[in-house]
């Protein structure tokens, strides 16, 4: 616990940034090796391009969106595996791509109408989260470490520390709600609760095994 507490004194005034948006590619997968998941990211990567053409004039053609996917993988803010349906792949690959890097593929690519639209919608938030299961400074810098990569989050800052859990106001770049939807589907940190504020928490959430 000593440890916990003198790693919160040490990183509480140190921001964690991220990227104001993403946008959100699946593809299904057989394994989770690292050769199928470079090519898996490009497919994720083409699909969020093509979904977001729709409906806006000419789409780019698969030449232009296989070059531009060709470094999908330098795009990617986080990822993660799913099961995949029966009968079909064994997983899905879920990847989080930097909206500012997709927002400029699209622009180029003549489609940047959707970028503006997804930047436009994103108003920015803040929440006071406790966070639980965090059992020593391990499970601490695994928290910090997630919440620094976690495109939604501008800013945390960790408040106090009680038992084995703390408390953390966050500064996000859409809405709680959004935040919880997407942190909801994958495993670093669970949601306990959400929705009604209670002694000023607005959710709870759960440090995964």
């Amino acid at each position: 616990m000593r440890a916990i507490v003198f790693l919160l004194a040490l990183l509480a005034s140190w921001p964690v940034l991220a990227a104001p948006g993403s946008y959100t590619g699946e593809a299904p997968v057989n394994s989770q090796s690292d050769e199928e998941r470079s090519g898996a990211l490009k497919v994720a990567l083409a699909n969020v391009i093509l979904e977001q053409s729709g409906g806006e004039g000419a789409a780019p053609s698969s030449a232009d969106v296989a070059k531009a996917v060709e470094q999908a993988e330098r795009y990617v803010l986080q990822y993660q595996y799913r099961r995949g349906s029966e009968g079909g792949a064994k997983y899905m690959l879920v990847a989080q791509f930097d909206g500012a890097a997709v927002g400029r593929i699209l622009r180029r690519l003549g489609v940047g109408g959707a970028a503006a639209e997804m930047e436009a919608a994103e108003e920015p938030s803040e929440a006071t989260v406790w966070i639980g299961g965090i059992n020593n400074a391990g499970d601490y810098a695994r928290v910090i470490a997630y919440l620094g990569r976690n495109n939604f989050v501008r800013n945390a800052q960790p408040m106090q520390a009680r038992g084995d859990g703390m408390l953390v106001r966050l500064s996000l770049t859409a809405s709680p709600a959004r935040f919880l939807e997407v942190i909801g589907m994958e495993r670093t940190l669970g949601v306990v609760s959400s929705g009604a504020k209670v002694d000023g928490v607005d959710a709870t959430l759960a440090l995964t095994p």
